[in-house]
């Protein structure tokens, strides 16, 4: 279907959507991916077809510098990166070979599914007016999940992994004071850490 969607240039929107899928989601790392400049094939894979959504950090200032690219359906988000991408193995009827990789690869993409999940949870509790995440230009710090509630005044940071004893909350606590410097946001704020994983779903 999208073979026929995309028509002739269906190589070049697989080539992103692969790219995306393997957490190449910065604009700059899909073109780099790519070969290409790639901005009216985002642009039309986010508000044409549905396929992906672009998301920024929590009061981020310059979003186009920071702007992260994920694909909205996790089916999509398996076969780009496993089926699609390994389709040559799958020709040689390599299969052991492909559940090796897809073994190896399955925790990270996992782990981005477990985000969501408790984003999607926290949504739905009704107990918070802004969800999102945050993290720096470099890459070097990052929030999984950041939550506020304007009326009451509740905040809380969430790292989010799939075994809980590999959280450090200590850690989370550094990264929120570097979110505190970078977005001059939160100054008084003393937010909740918590801890979520699957023991958590």
């Amino acid at each position: 279907m999208l073979v026929e969607e995309f028509d002739r240039e269906y190589g070049v929107y697989f080539s992103i959507l692969c790219a995306i899928a393997r957490g190449k989601t910065s604009r700059n790392e899909i073109e780099q991916t790519v070969g290409r400049q790639v901005g009216g094939y985002l642009a039309r894979l986010e508000d044409d077809y549905a396929l992906i959504r672009k998301r920024q950090p929590l009061f981020a200032k310059t979003a186009a510098k920071t702007a992260r690219y994920e694909l909205n359906d996790n089916f999509l988000v398996f076969w780009f990166r496993f089926v699609y991408r390994y389709s040559y193995m799958l020709e040689l009827k390599g299969y052991e070979q492909l559940r090796e990789v897809i073994r190896r690869d399955y925790a990270v993409l996992s782990g981005h599914a477990l985000e969501e999940y408790f984003r999607k949870k926290l949504a739905e509790s009704g107990k918070w007016t802004r969800i999102g995440a945050w993290w720096d230009r470099k890459g070097e710090n990052e929030l999984d999940i950041v939550a506020e509630n304007e009326l009451t005044g509740d905040h809380a940071v969430c790292e989010v992994k799939r075994k809980g004893e590999r959280i450090d909350l200590a850690a989370v606590a550094e990264k929120f004071a570097a979110f505190q410097r970078a977005t001059g946001e939160w100054r008084r704020v003393k937010p909740s850490f918590l801890a979520l994983s699957m023991d958590d779903m």
